[in-house]
């Protein structure tokens, strides 16, 4: 079973509303996701939802070249303010 069809595992709430606050102000993050074949990328994005669906939350973000993704919560390992270190 791939990782994106396994079955989902709500994250802690404090980490979902992390989320949530950096959408609304509109926070650059730097996210460590795992993808589908288990890899682990590095990405500086503008989240911009949190959302509900198909039984799992979603993080909907902007990457730095334009392009709009999305990543489901227990797929994102870390996630820090860009520029904050």
């Amino acid at each position: 079973m791939s990782a994106l069809m396994s079955e989902y595992v709500p994250i802690p709430c404090v980490e979902h509303e992390r989320l949530e606050f950096a959408v609304l102000r509109r926070q650059r993050l730097l996210l460590q996701i795992r993808d589908a074949s288990g890899t682990t990328l590095t990405l500086t994005v503008l989240p911009t939802d949190v959302a509900t669906r198909e039984q799992a939350e979603w993080l909907t973000y902007r990457e730095e070249s334009g392009s709009v993704a999305v990543v489901r919560l227990d797929h994102i390992l870390s996630a820090t303010p860009a520029g904050s270190g």
